[in-house]
């Protein structure tokens, strides 16, 4: 019969004969039939549920859920809308009842000083596919987008469109239930028309009433001068504008303007809850700017670009229809400062926010020591704090006694007065060299952001506002894994006694004029006082501080 290796080389032998006479008719029959498949499924459009829950990209027809096959491979035209009375629109809910806190005063009080925007902050450009580009992305020239931006998101690019959200059973997209924000998620077929400031959603559904909100898209819902943005959702006999873009990305239409110009409003009121929003995209996200200040984005450009890889839309002055298969429509927003792991889907918190920060400017990594640990080798090492004297109101009237003092308790300080111009690349570069960070209760506090892990504040808080110092600044801090030390000055240490003497109410009653009201608080607390600060009755706090930098 032969060796085993001859059998087993005889039956390989006949087993490729075998297979080269049976599969190759078995093959050319599997070839037609899927030739036979294609051709036939060709004959018929997909519906909006064939592949996914909905297929945007290919919606470009004005009262149709979907578009024909001989649609294909015509150009789309764009088409002119007229813009609405702004300021109308900024003037609504002027009659609300505005509750400010003392940040919002303080806002409100560097608002009235004369600023010049930067005027070499340009519109961004649109990144888009343009309107004379083919439905197929075949033709046309895309617009100028920034190096790194990458328009393999971009219909026509080649890249699957974007399927991470589910159309709701209903037209309704909107939530107004919230107290601080408003907030719409238009998620199948969203368009939206920046010089009318409106967004639409054309409903994946054939039986959807319209409807239509009207929310100022920003985390403070009742600042009236923040301007709407309409949301409609259609019906199914109203028309949809026809796209003059189309995207494959999701994007967020949100508003500057407000309370901004305040650092610690810039983050609270805008940045922090854009992160809230946008971050869950990891940059695949286009951001749509109303109320834009080109200021804000020149300085924060930094951080935004970490949110979005693609140009940032200035929706007021934009002119195209843009098409997306998801928008979101405001900024969501859980408190002052604050992220509530509780409140997000991803379990979000402000440690995650500090180190996003932190990652954007390129800062060392969350496991890098604070200088003065990472450096304790050094015997001449010092710890460095950072000393913020404010410019205007609740100044430090000893500044150079202080700093005297703290050089004396063993820190190198690092004084400075941070203005609004300030470049934050630099700054926050200049605040990760500290150990600590010390002033008044104030915006300035807030660059603690760019403290590394295990960094302190030290917080001095004015006469008469003891009572709000915690959640604008302590929690916060605690959240983001820094140190919090808390010193309240006396009345001798504050420059009120000398204005208004013991027996005034000021003085010795607080409460009364916190019950009148935040604006009375204002006035007095936050904008008459000044600081003089007594280093010994502060030392037993600085202690703390050094405590646990050590």
């Amino acid at each position: 019969m032969g060796s085993p290796k001859a059998a087993r080389s005889k039956a390989s032998q006949l087993g490729g004969i075998w297979r080269r006479r049976v599969g190759a008719p078995f093959a050319a029959l599997l070839v037609a039939a899927v030739l036979v498949l294609v051709l036939f499924t060709g004959r018929f459009p997909q519906g909006p549920d064939a592949s996914s829950r909905f297929t945007p990209v290919h919606v470009d027809d004005s009262t149709p859920r979907t578009v024909s096959s001989t649609d294909q491979g015509k150009k789309i035209k764009s088409i002119h809308l007229e813009t609405s009375d702004s300021s109308k629109q900024e003037g609504e809910g002027g009659d609300q009842k505005i509750e400010l806190d003392e940040s919002s005063m303080e806002a409100m009080e560097e608002q009235k000083q004369p600023r010049e925007d930067t005027p070499e902050t340009k519109p961004a450009s649109q990144g888009t596919t343009p309107a004379n580009s083919d439905l197929d992305g075949k033709g046309g020239t895309a617009s100028t987008t920034a190096p790194d931006q990458e328009e393999s998101s971009e219909a026509g690019s080649g890249s699957a469109p974007y399927t991470k959200c589910t159309p709701p059973p209903n037209s309704t997209v909107c939530d107004l239930s919230n107290s601080r924000f408003d907030i719409c998620e238009l998620c199948g077929d969203a368009r939206t028309i920046g010089q009318s400031s409106t967004v639409m959603y054309v409903p994946h559904t054939e039986t959807s009433d319209g409807e239509e909100w009207s929310i100022r898209a920003q985390s403070r819902k009742n600042i009236p001068w923040v301007k709407k943005v309409t949301v409609k959702s259609l019906n199914t006999s109203q028309p949809a504008p026809k796209c003059t873009s189309k995207h494959a990305m999701p994007a967020i239409v949100f508003a500057l303007g407000g309370l901004t110009a305040n650092v610690w409003h810039d983050f609270s009121d805008v940045l922090v809850p854009l992160f809230l929003t946008a971050r869950q995209f990891d940059r695949d996200v286009q951001l749509l700017i109303t109320n834009n200040q080109p200021w804000f984005s020149k300085k924060y450009m930094t951080i935004l670009s970490k949110l979005t890889r693609y140009d940032i839309i200035d929706f007021d002055s934009d002119d195209q229809v843009r098409c997306y298969p998801h928008v979101i429509v405001g900024l969501r927003s859980h408190g002052d400062l604050g992220i509530y792991p509780n409140l997000s889907p991803q379990n979000y918190t402000m440690m995650d926010f500090r180190l996003f920060v932190r990652e954007a400017y390129g800062l060392p990594a969350a496991k890098v020591a604070i200088p003065y640990k990472a450096d304790r080798d050094d015997p001449d090492k010092k710890p460095r704090i950072m000393l913020i004297d404010r410019g205007k109101t609740r100044r430090f009237i000893n500044a150079p006694y202080i700093v005297q003092g703290l050089e004396w308790f063993g820190f190198e300080v690092v004084k400075v007065d941070p203005k609004m111009d300030t470049s934050l690349d630099e700054f926050a570069r200049l605040v990760d060299s500290c150990d600590a960070i010390m002033g008044a209760h104030g915006a300035g506090l807030t660059n603690m952001v760019f403290l590394r892990s295990g960094g302190v504040v030290v917080h001095i808080v004015p006469y008469g506002i003891e009572f709000m110092a915690d959640g604008f600044y302590g929690k916060p801090a605690r959240d983001m894994g820094l140190g919090h030390v808390k010193y309240g000055i006396s009345p001798e240490e504050s420059t009120l006694l000398e204005k208004y003497g013991w027996n005034h109410t000021v003085i010795k009653d607080p409460e009364t004029i916190r019950s009148s009201g935040w604006d009375k608080v204002g006035e007095v607390y936050m904008t008459k006082q000044d600081i003089v600060l007594n280093m010994t009755r502060f030392g037993p706090v600085l202690l703390k501080a050094i405590d646990f930098i050590m």
